[in-house]
């Protein structure tokens, strides 16, 4: 199965560059995911006042240029894994450096993806 992790970002992380030591036990833990087999793909996110938002009302489309203020509703990050359970990502989760980093709290959001239904290549 595969899942998406989000990370959900901390004012810490909107701050600018983070800390070299927490950004080298990450590249470690992707390292150890990729040697496991389960890390499909990694991303990280740049600072919202780096990024851009589309809006679409009454027809119309909108941008609106970062930063944004509400950070319990950003993400600063995206993991993709390849386990056999929700379980199992939960697991590897649990053993992320940003979760021991310098904040007091911290989130992940973890959902498994859609998968398309098996096609035997015949039309329907």
């Amino acid at each position: 199965m595969r899942f998406v992790v989000l990370r959900k970002t901390e004012k810490w992380m909107e701050s600018g560059a983070p800390d070299p030591e927490l950004v080298a036990a990450m590249q470690q833990f992707d390292d150890e995911m990729r040697q496991a087999g389960v890390l499909v793909a990694v991303e990280r996110l740049q600072p919202s006042a780096s990024g851009t938002r589309l809006r679409m009302s009454n027809g119309k489309f909108r941008t609106v240029d970062g930063p944004f203020t509400e950070t319990s509703e950003l993400i600063a990050g995206v993991n993709i894994l390849e386990v056999a359970s929700r379980e199992e990502a939960i697991a590897w989760m649990k053993r992320c450096p940003t979760l021991c980093g310098p904040s007091t709290e911290a989130e992940f959001e973890i959902r498994p993806v859609l998968e398309a239904p098996p096609t035997d290549g015949t039309p329907d």
